[in-house]
């Protein structure tokens, strides 16, 4: 035989996959604690889209692709009027939820916002619900929801605790893309062939670059992607159902498959990795880990890694506020990934620029003692220069204790530490924040912010009839869980 023929035998699906397969049809979720933060997650995020709807720079991308669109059983958009086929619904639901840069958070080797699969999962929950009572079957309730949230959370966690998709110049959106085909496809009513296809497809697809995060690329496409990677899953998941055949070894296939094709290089030197370091690390069980751990943005619609920084800001404030032109430096103290991924100089050119920039997350609160999503606004940045003379004066350094305690697994702090020095030679003491307000440690303390986070970005969409209605749902954790997914939905549409 020729040494230039392939060899057409067909693998079996890679391990990698079967494990997803088997964790998403065969786990039965009892934890009451990753039920309870499910629960806080919804509420949140869905909280998150209503407060996102007050800018025309997203809601612009909301409604269907054919203005006038009737869809039979169509799928709400939380805030809004709209019905659409589960697949735009998913890209507007994640479009919303991301927008604002406000909802939960993990970090790892990689990072992301495992919310971002809630786009897909209530849209074809939403719709399939109403179609179920079109034929007199019971619908799904949010018990349901709140599971496949749990699972989706798993997938898309456990993949980034030891697995740089950042360091090989791919975005962590492909992680919700595999995380919802995988859940959605299970809602759909996929039987185990079926659900190992719709992953290989979510494998098989091009995966988004990272450049419209970083300068001097970063833009508004970073605010709308995770709704495109849940929506694409719901097409990929509905492609399966329909008979699709998948691809087998779409992970490990020499030269073809992800591994050697995406996964092999650095996007510092484009060294390439040793083969044995191309296969994801997985180093435990799929189950209900990443929920229970997962981080809530209480305080500020910022990117995390910034969290504890603007909160050791918001300290520092009375302190600076009246002596801002007497300041010579301000040194932030910070971690490996903060300083790689979001500490930038030099002008800032949208919105989005700035919710991914240290300093800029830092100045705002220095000068006014908060941080909202208006203050990454053209108009509030072109107001107030002083936001820039800031970040001109201040000194970025690695803490390498923040930096390793960032990946234990018995931490994961996310540790900032800011001191301003003034002309005089005086100064500030250094403030330093290691778990944000968000974090588990602090769940007690933040829990009760978290609702009333829910409370205001209720009252932005709803009269107050509505709020009370869907915030004592909230509080009954036991009808919640009951309640029809059609009923749900009807209570957030206008």
């Amino acid at each position: 035989m020729s040494a230039n023929v392939d060899l057409n035998q067909r693998p079996d699906y890679d391990p990698e996959l079967q494990t997803i397969a088997d964790y998403v049809l065969d786990y039965r979720i009892e934890s009451r604690e990753a039920l309870d933060t499910a629960r806080h997650c919804l509420m949140d995020t869905l909280g998150c889209g209503l407060l996102a709807l007050r800018f025309p720079e997203c809601t612009k991308h909301l409604g269907p692709l054919v203005e006038g669109t009737v869809v039979p059983s169509g799928a709400r958009v939380p805030g809004t009027q709209l019905r659409l086929d589960p697949a735009k619904a998913a890209w507007d639901i994640g479009c919303i939820i991301r927008w604002l840069d406000y909802n939960d958070t993990w970090l790892a080797a990689e990072w992301g916002h495992p919310s971002d699969n809630l786009g897909g999962i209530l849209a074809v929950a939403d719709h399939l619900s109403q179609r179920c009572l079109t034929k007199g079957e019971k619908p799904l309730v949010i018990r349901d929801v709140l599971e496949a949230m749990i699972m989706a959370h798993e997938i898309q966690g456990v993949l980034a605790l030891e697995n740089s998709f950042n360091r090989v110049g791919l975005d962590h959106v492909m992680l919700v893309k595999v995380a919802s085909t995988a859940v959605v496809a299970k809602l759909m009513g996929a039987n185990r062939d079926q659900l190992l296809s719709a992953l290989s497809h979510a494998f098989v697809d091009g995966q988004s670059l990272r450049t419209y995060r970083h300068a001097p690329n970063a833009g508004s496409r970073k605010s709308w992607a995770a709704g495109d990677a849940t929506s694409r899953a719901v097409r990929l998941a509905d492609i399966a159902m329909r008979g699709e055949m998948g691809i087998p070894g779409v992970l490990s296939a020499p030269q073809w498959g992800f591994y050697d094709v995406l996964f092999s290089k650095t996007n510092k030197d484009q060294a390439i990795k040793p083969e044995s370091e191309r296969r994801f690390r997985i180093s435990q069980s799929y189950g209900t880990y990443v929920m229970e751990n997962v981080l809530f943005k209480i305080s500020f619609p910022a990117e995390f890694h910034a969290q504890t920084a603007a909160e050791a800001a918001v300290t520092l404030h009375p302190q600076v506020r009246d002596r801002l032109d007497e300041i010579e430096r301000i040194v932030v103290t910070t971690h490996e990934s903060a300083i790689r991924i979001i500490s930038k100089v030099g002008d800032l050119a949208n919105p989005a620029d700035r919710d991914h920039c240290l300093q800029y997350m830092i100045a705002v609160p220095l000068v006014f003692g908060n941080l909202v999503a208006e203050h990454y606004e053209d108009d509030f940045h072109l107001a107030n220069p002083i936001i820039d003379a800031l970040r001109g004066k201040m000194e970025v350094v690695e803490d390498e204790r923040y930096s390793r305690e960032y990946q234990e697994a018995d931490k994961r702090s996310i540790a900032n530490a800011v001191q301003v020095f003034f002309n005089d030679g005086t100064r500030t003491d250094q403030v330093a924040v290691e778990y944000p307000l968000g974090h588990r440690r602090r769940r007690e303390e933040g829990v009760p912010q978290l609702k009333e986070k829910l409370r205001q970005n209720l009252a932005t969409r709803f009269p107050v009839k509505r709020c009370e209605q869907i915030f004592a749902l909230y509080e009954d954790k036991a009808q919640l869980e009951s309640m029809s997914v059609d009923a749900f939905m009807e209570l957030w549409a206008i």
